[in-house]
C-alpha cells in the first residue's frame, strides 16, 4: 500500500515483464476452440474416407442404391462417388477419375477451401461470411448440371460410373 491508502500498481508477469503462463494458457486454450470446427470436419472426412477404404461398395448389400438411378435408371453427378473414394483410399487414382471425374476434380478445391478457413481460424480472423461471387456459384451449378446431362447421353458414357 502507499501513502496515499492505494495500492501499488502490479506488474504483468513478474519483475521481468513477461506475460504470465495463465496469460498463454488462455491463448492457447482458445486457439484450440477456434480450431474445432477445422479439427471436426478433418476427423469427419477421415473416418469417412477409412470407413469407405475398409467397406468396399463395390460388393452389394454395404450401401444403399442411388435413389435417383433406382428410380429413373439415370446416373445423378454423385453417382460412383463412393467407389471413387474407396478407390483413392487404395491409391487407385485412374480408376477413380473414371468412376466419377467431377468428385475427383473437386477434391482440390475442398481441401483449398479447409486449408483457408483453418488458416483464418489460427489466426484468429474472421472466416468468409458470403458464400462467393455468384457468377462463380452459377458456374459451378452449371458445370455439375451438364456433368450429369452428358453422363447419361451416348456419346458422355466414358463419364458413366
Amino acid at each position: 500500500m502507499t501513502r496515499e491508502g492505494r495500492s501499488a500498481p502490479q506488474m504483468l508477469g513478474g519483475p521481468s515483464g513477461r506475460p504470465e503462463n495463465g496469460r498463454r494458457g488462455a491463448a492457447a486454450v482458445a486457439r484450440a476452440r477456434r480450431l474445432l470446427g477445422p479439427g471436426a470436419v478433418l476427423v469427419l472426412a477421415a473416418s469417412v474416407v477409412s470407413y469407405v477404404g475398409a467397406v468396399d461398395p463395390n460388393v452389394d448389400g454395404h450401401y444403399p442404391t442411388c435413389p435417383f438411378l433406382a428410380l429413373t435408371g439415370y446416373q445423378c453427378p454423385g453417382c460412383g462417388s463412393l467407389r471413387t473414394i474407396h478407390a483413392l483410399a487404395h491409391g487407385q487414382f485412374g480408376e477413380a477419375f473414371g468412376l466419377n471425374v467431377l468428385a475427383v476434380t473437386m477434391l482440390p478445391v475442398l481441401v483449398f477451401f479447409w486449408v483457408r478457413w483453418t488458416a483464418a481460424r489460427v489466426r484468429n480472423r474472421p472466416s468468409r461470411t458470403r458464400a462467393g461471387d455468384s457468377r462463380l456459384i452459377w458456374a459451378l451449378f452449371g458445370t455439375i448440371m451438364l456433368f450429369w446431362l452428358v453422363r447419361n447421353l451416348p456419346f458422355g458414357s466414358v463419364l458413366a460410373a
